[in-house]
């Protein structure tokens, strides 16, 4: 895949990477991110800020989801409400058993027909398919299985089981509240992507490892990314 290409930007390739990672790692506004920089001594605008991360955003998330490895074979699903532009809108989301965000998808409606949509994207990916499904116990989920005829895979619904699943929306709230509630559905179906696909890089579980691993897990994330990034360590 196409590294992405800094040629004609006025900051040097490690700037714009770093702007970039900063907004889409951690809560931050790109005002937030003006400042930091600002205290490295790096001038530049948030507005810049903001087209740095539109305009190579998109291309190291697909780097970073190309590079992944063959997620677990059991699926959580589980959708939430969010509010966007005032409307009252779901968030589908798709995790497997190790946390590892899978797919997030905005929809108007909270139906079989939406839970078929998440499912179907789910899918699409050549030889990877799931060994149980896991889900809350909305009918919707069961009626989208068995019309897409994998009522015969494992599908759970008991009590907690989709607590991997429910967990996943902290994140996405933390970021809500930031940017003050979300404005369009496709932007927020873009910067909810980018966020996922760059969490599932650097979310190391620090509690179930010796921090001589962590800080080894966290120096190989550093390098994914950069690899990414199409920027030299």
């Amino acid at each position: 895949m196409t590294p992405p290409s800094y040629a004609g930007y006025c900051f040097p390739p490690s700037v714009i990477q770093r702007a970039v990672w900063m907004y889409l790692r951690f809560a931050l506004s790109y005002r937030d991110v003006e400042e930091l920089l600002a205290e490295r001594g790096i001038i530049v605008a948030s507005e810049s800020i903001r087209r740095g991360v539109l305009t190579f955003g998109p291309v190291i998330a697909r780097r970073l989801r190309a590079s992944r490895p063959t997620p677990h074979g059991r699926w959580h699903l589980d959708e939430m409400l969010v509010q966007i532009a005032g409307r009252q809108m779901d968030l589908w989301r798709a995790v497997d058993a190790e946390g590892e965000g899978l797919d997030r998808l905005v929809q108007s409606r909270r139906d079989r027909r939406s839970a078929q949509t998440l499912m179907r994207q789910r899918l699409k990916k050549p030889g990877i398919a799931p060994d149980a499904w896991v889900t809350g116990k909305r009918p919707a989920y069961g009626a989208a299985l068995r019309e897409m005829t994998l009522s015969r895979v494992d599908h759970a619904q008991r009590q907690r089981a989709n607590n991997r699943a429910e967990s996943s929306q902290v994140p996405v709230r933390r970021r809500q509240r930031k940017l003050q509630g979300f404005k369009l559905p496709r932007s927020a179906q873009q910067f909810l992507s980018l966020h996922a696909a760059t969490d599932n890089v650097f979310t190391v579980p620090c509690h179930l490892v010796s921090a001589r691993t962590h800080r080894l897990f966290r120096a190989e994330a550093f390098q994914t990314w950069r690899s990414a990034a199409g920027v030299a360590a």
